[in-house]
């Protein structure tokens, strides 16, 4: 009975070790999901259909196009028309005052005449009251209103070409 036992423990032992080595391995493994190439297969699967859903769709549109009676299609091309012509006459509107007003028609603001005539307005009042001329005299040029006959500039050159100059003297 005893060899029946040490046999039995030993097959135990050996199975007790293959069971983790088993667990092991599966643990080293990687799962399907934390792989490179099982995402790649994702990744190419979810484009296929995207590419059909866009097809689909573009099948979809051109169906309902054509299931449109010919009233609905002239309706959407008259609506069409009809904002062309809507900006057409608004920029027209806008060169017009601009040119009569002698202002920039891209500083005019405004969807009615008496709008852009009156931003016209405000524009001229603004370039008249002179506040464009006041923020020129806030620049200045740091030497400005020196002359070349100035005596202050000509004793600096003089002193600057005796240093710099290969003989020494000017």
């Amino acid at each position: 009975m005893s060899d029946t036992t040490a046999e039995a423990t030993a097959t135990d032992a050996t199975a007790s070790t293959d069971a983790t080595t088993d667990t092991d391995a599966t643990a080293t493994q990687a799962k399907p999901t934390e792989t490179v190439e099982f995402w790649k297969a994702k990744a190419r699967e979810q484009e296929k259909r995207a590419k059909d859903n866009a097809d689909a769709a573009k099948r979809l549109g051109e169906i309902e196009e054509s299931q449109k009676t010919e009233q609905q299609k002239l309706t959407d091309r008259l609506a069409a028309a009809e904002t062309r012509a809507a900006a057409a006459e608004r920029s027209a509107l806008t060169s017009r005052v601009a040119s009569e007003k002698g202002v920039p028609a891209s500083a005019l603001q405004g969807d009615d005449e008496a709008a852009l005539i009156k931003a016209a307005d405000e524009l001229i009042a603004w370039r008249d009251s002179g506040q464009s001329d006041k923020s020129r005299t806030r620049l200045r040029v740091p030497r400005e209103g020196i002359t070349p006959g100035d005596p202050k500039e000509d004793e600096e050159r003089k002193a600057a070409r005796q240093l710099f100059s290969p003989g020494g003297t000017a």
